[in-house]
């Protein structure tokens, strides 16, 4: 079956699944495969649940005029996803970097909502098979389109504008994320920079972070760019307030003092992008503001909690080098005597890890805190004078047994690590 063919059957069954747990009627459900799953093992149960087709890519043991037999199920999710893109003429948005990409996009979502009809990544389909999936859950009312790009190694985000085309982009920032794939932080800006170059080759947009060195260098390669940054000379803006939530000012037409629900002041870039990408798409200032103001963090992303007589800000999304760092000190500079950080290991760091996980204390050693309790092997092993927690779980009966009262919390740690498991108990 050819693209145009399968294509038809998408617009009459436009709701595609890849997780037999989830199917719904007449979806048609793409048996996707990996290290631990092979979804042609799931096509009958499929059918039977009322899937309206199943994309296979093996001989299965059964006959059914529902099943499409394809070479590879994963290249014809993404060429179905290309061939979707190709039908819209509005503008496809691009957001990658190390920190702050989901912030960043949701922002911009409730930005451009404010004026357009507007389709965004849902949660963190970021990846190979997820950003097919937003693509393919975009409708023919749709006005806008943001797309979060994640990415651990070489050519993936280039892969990815091969299917979405993005032709507006911005990087939040280039760290020390996913070093274990990588390679290095060279590899990250250039694997990140893959966004730009797309953008450069097909005369796009780039939104440009001039606070960050490495992504106003890259920026430089685009000819039609936005910048933003503290000292930019298009858009440019500063914190004001910091305690807990942050207020900023921001620099267009004119003089925006924005409040926000958002804890840390490394959220001002991610605003300036959200501002900016408002304004080059003609959205009025005040409704930029407003929609900033009315967003609400959730997922344990820069949430901030009250429990009892505590104060916890809940960052445990995700952790590297550089958003740990800057959550640190963000939290060092916040008013509060009683202050306790609960951190979970940083992963993906190669043979970085442990450089980075002594990097992090050393950085916690030059404060002063209630207590510190750090959490998983990585700070196991280069710990010297902290609380050590094997996990989450652990971490929480520690949070029970102390039972702190009037203190500010910060809980961060890598996906894997769960830290808001320590608020459980």
């Amino acid at each position: 079956m050819n693209i145009e063919e399968l294509y038809k059957i998408y617009k009459q069954f436009p709701n595609v699944q890849t997780d037999s747990r989830n199917l719904q009627k007449d979806e048609i459900f793409f048996a996707l495969k990996g290290p631990n799953f092979n979804g042609n093992n799931f096509a009958k149960k499929a059918l039977d649940l009322g899937a309206a087709y199943v994309v296979a890519d093996e001989e299965l043991d059964f006959k059914d005029e529902r099943i499409i037999k394809v070479n590879d199920v994963l290249q014809m999710l993404q060429q179905l996803a290309k061939f979707h893109r190709e039908q819209f003429d509005i503008p496809f948005i691009a957001i990658t970097g190390s920190n702050g990409k989901t912030t960043t996009k949701e922002l911009i979502h409730e930005v451009l909502s404010a004026t357009y009809r507007t389709y965004t990544t849902k949660g963190n389909l970021n990846n190979h098979i997820g950003i097919p999936l937003t693509i393919l859950k975009i409708k023919s009312d749709a006005e806008m389109a943001v797309i979060e790009m994640g990415a651990n190694h070489l050519n993936e985000i280039a892969s990815y504008c091969v299917y979405a085309k993005p032709l507006y982009g911005l990087i939040t920032n280039i760290g020390k994320a996913h070093l274990e794939g990588f390679g290095s932080v060279e590899n990250v800006k250039i694997g990140k920079g893959e966004l730009f170059t797309y953008l450069k080759v097909n005369n796009g947009t780039a939104f440009v972070n001039t606070d960050d060195k490495a992504v106003f260098d890259l920026g430089k390669q685009v000819k039609s760019a936005v910048y933003y940054g503290s000292k930019s000379n298009n858009i440019k803006g500063k914190i004001l307030k910091n305690d807990p939530f942050i207020e900023v000012q921001l620099e267009g037409e004119s003089s925006l003092q924005i409040r926000t629900n958002l804890v840390g002041t490394y959220n001002l870039p991610n605003i300036l992008a959200a501002f900016s990408v408002g304004k080059y798409f003609g959205i009025n200032e005040e409704k930029i503001k407003n929609a900033i103001q009315g967003y609400q963090p959730s997922n344990s992303r820069s949430q901030l909690i009250k429990k009892g007589s505590n104060k916890i800000i809940l960052d445990a999304y995700n952790a590297n080098p550089g958003s740990m760092q800057a959550a640190i000190e963000n939290f060092a500079s916040m008013h509060g005597n009683k202050k306790i950080l609960l951190l979970g290991s940083m992963m993906e760091l190669g043979i970085d890890s442990e450089k980075e996980h002594k990097a992090i204390i050393s950085l916690i050693d030059q404060h002063q805190w209630e207590a510190v309790v750090l959490v998983g092997k990585n700070f196991k092993e280069v710990n010297k004078n902290h609380i050590i927690c094997e996990n989450s779980a652990e971490a929480a009966k520690w949070l029970e047994k102390e039972n702190p009262q009037n203190s500010l919390i910060l809980i961060k740690g890598s996906r894997s690590m769960q830290m808001e498991k320590a608020l459980s108990l």
